[in-house]
């Protein structure tokens, strides 16, 4: 390191894509976060008003993360728009149980 340079660290960043479903009637939610210990328990907690907290939406079945807030976001979009048994293939190749990932997080 050079006196008089001075350099700057990339600060590397995760986003996670998240589903959140309901123990009862099996709703799922779809979500971005960049911090997703801290919004999965927000949605456990009742934190928010919306989706997770009508549909009672408690279990993180399935996540991935990037690096990139944009691809999150198109990810997210893409999910979307899926039919539940596309949606619900995608968690049972990680989760084939629908276990809560939660758990694992911490």
């Amino acid at each position: 390191m050079t006196s008089g340079n001075v350099f700057i660290m990339k600060q590397e960043r995760q986003y996670y894509v998240y589903m959140m479903m309901s123990y009862m009637n099996s709703a799922l939610y779809i979500g971005v976060t960049n911090n997703l210990y801290r919004r999965v328990l927000e949605h456990k907690e009742e934190k928010n008003d919306g989706f997770t907290k009508k549909y009672n939406c408690k279990k993180l079945v399935y996540f991935e993360a990037t690096e990139s807030v944009l691809s999150a976001i198109e990810r997210e979009k893409q999910l979307k728009k899926w039919n539940r048994q596309k949606k619900e293939a995608l968690i049972k190749k990680d989760n084939p149980s629908f276990e809560d990932l939660y758990e694992r997080l911490l």
